[in-house]
């Protein structure tokens, strides 16, 4: 039986695994543009204080008037009214995933309790997502297990072949019962949905919490409503072009640059087997995957192996149960449990209407060819599989608007949160979007590996500079460079 592609390969996303218990509306309760009824949230909600409701916002921003769709939203009240100077809008990352478990996620991992207090913390499930109204491409169980890269290409002709599966996909998309929905299913409608969530939650302006592709959003927001945005952190951001075809081949390179403190870590641990240098540790990644691309181990093929590989080097809590999983495929012994993940379908759908939807990509085989060929050299670990073809090559060419530009118009009042070695949103594609920023942001990086710094990171140092500005508006005065800090 094939085994499910991990989920750092089905989106960027930070602190997926707390959303398995997010809050569902336990009735859909309407809401108009200025006021919410806020009810409680199913039995099966991460807290019991997480409240939830539904706000109508318009399909097409265009005809304010016209179709609506809903939006789920969650509310973590501060307990302390009196210490209370707004909203705190959250996003865990995505595209697709659910955020309305995430207050309640943040809040058991550390989100300190001044930053608890002084803001209703929200969540919401974007447009298209979950228990919004939710998208589909009507995909089977085999395209959702393909997940979010197509299988590693060493040759042209393995991209001309992944072509037509990716042609399949964009098809069913376009003729689903939700086609739609999906030409209105993108970052700046999600960010509109935003402001529609502020102005029902009758706040003058809403800070915010994003990481991963939610700093995206969060930069697309604060681009488009630069007078509403008060407090914009974005933690472990994606360049200024937002999950487009850079970003995705940026995944090698975030491979490559985390790689190391793996290597070094297996090294430290000769009983694993695998190595006791780092070089012997990574020769050891290409003989696996050569060996099980030619034959698979209890379902793992070549491109399972990398995907895992990649979604386990999102958090340093994860590298004892990686090596052990090499060391059981090395040796051909039985491997752990790798369970599918709940609504890959709606978040596999939703992933493709944003990213396919939120700008151009290349749309000729030989353009996806060229870039294999030479990613495929710079980043052997993954890039013959980042670079390669997806759904998007061949995405209806009707596009509601271009993508907003991301500039230095507006207050100054970013702060950016980064990782060093990040696989999933690497420093390279950060560092652009900062420049991008100008004088609107202030960068903090803390040497570390992983995606996701605040709060879930153990850089006292990075964690301490967002509980700062979130809580009092200082930023750093410049740019901060945060050193190596002992892990929790």
């Amino acid at each position: 039986m094939r085994r499910t592609l991990p989920l750092a390969l089905a989106a960027t996303a930070v602190a997926a695994s707390a959303m398995a218990a997010t809050a569902i509306p336990a009735s859909v309760v309407a809401a108009t543009p200025d006021t919410v009824r806020w009810g409680p949230c199913s039995e099966k909600a991460a807290s019991s204080r997480l409240e939830c409701a539904t706000l109508n916002v318009p399909l097409d921003y265009r005809d304010p008037d016209g179709r609506q769709i809903e939006i789920a939203i969650s509310r973590l009240a501060s307990e302390k009214p009196s210490q209370r100077r707004g909203v705190l809008l959250t996003n865990p990352g995505g595209p697709g995933i659910t955020g309305l478990g995430y207050p309640a996620a943040l809040a058991a991992s550390g989100l300190p309790r001044k930053v608890l207090d002084s803001y209703d913390v929200i969540g919401f499930d974007p447009r298209g997502v979950g228990r919004s109204t939710p998208v589909t491409c009507d995909l089977t169980p085999e395209q959702q297990k393909r997940g979010n890269l197509p299988p590693y290409a060493h040759t042209a002709a393995d991209v001309a072949r992944e072509a037509g599966n990716a042609r399949t996909v964009a098809e069913q998309c376009a003729s689903s019962r939700t086609a739609w929905m999906h030409p209105h299913t993108t970052t700046a409608n999600t960010a509109r949905d935003m402001d529609r969530i502020r102005a029902a939650l009758g706040e003058p302006k809403l800070s915010y919490l994003g990481a991963s592709y939610g700093t995206y959003l969060g930069a697309v927001y604060t681009t488009m409503f630069p007078g509403h945005s008060d407090r914009i952190v974005l933690d472990s951001s994606l360049g200024p072009g937002g999950y487009d075809v850079t970003a995705m081949r940026l995944f090698a390179r975030g491979l490559e640059d985390r790689f190391p403190d793996f290597a070094a870590f297996v090294a430290a641990h000769p009983e694993y087997g695998l190595g006791t240098t780092p070089k012997q540790v990574t020769a050891e990644f290409f003989d696996l995957a050569k060996r099980l691309e030619a034959k698979p181990v209890q379902g793992y093929d070549g491109n399972l192996f990398r995907g895992i590989t990649f979604d386990a080097l999102y958090s340093d809590a994860n590298m004892p149960q990686l090596a052990k999983t090499w060391q059981t495929l090395d040796t051909d012994r039985p491997t752990p449990p790798n369970p599918p993940l709940p609504n890959m379908e709606n978040f596999t759908s939703a992933r493709f209407s944003v990213i396919c939807g939120d700008s151009r990509w290349p749309e000729t085989v030989r353009e996806y060819q060229r870039n294999v060929a030479v990613d495929r050299l710079r980043h052997p670990m993954l890039g013959g599989s980042s670079a390669g073809i997806g759904p998007c090559a061949f995405w209806p060419d009707k596009r509601v608007e271009p993508p907003v530009r991301i500039g230095d118009r507006g207050p100054s009042n970013v702060l950016m949160v980064q990782n060093e070695r990040d696989p999933g949103t690497p420093l390279a594609g950060a560092q652009k979007l900062r420049r991008a920023f100008g004088k609107r942001a202030t960068m903090v990086t803390a040497d570390q590996g992983g995606h996701g710094v605040y709060p879930f990171g153990a850089n006292t140092c990075a964690n301490d500079a967002v509980t700062a500005f979130l809580t009092t508006g200082q930023r750093p005065a410049r740019d901060l460079a945060c050193a190596a800090e002992p892990s929790r």
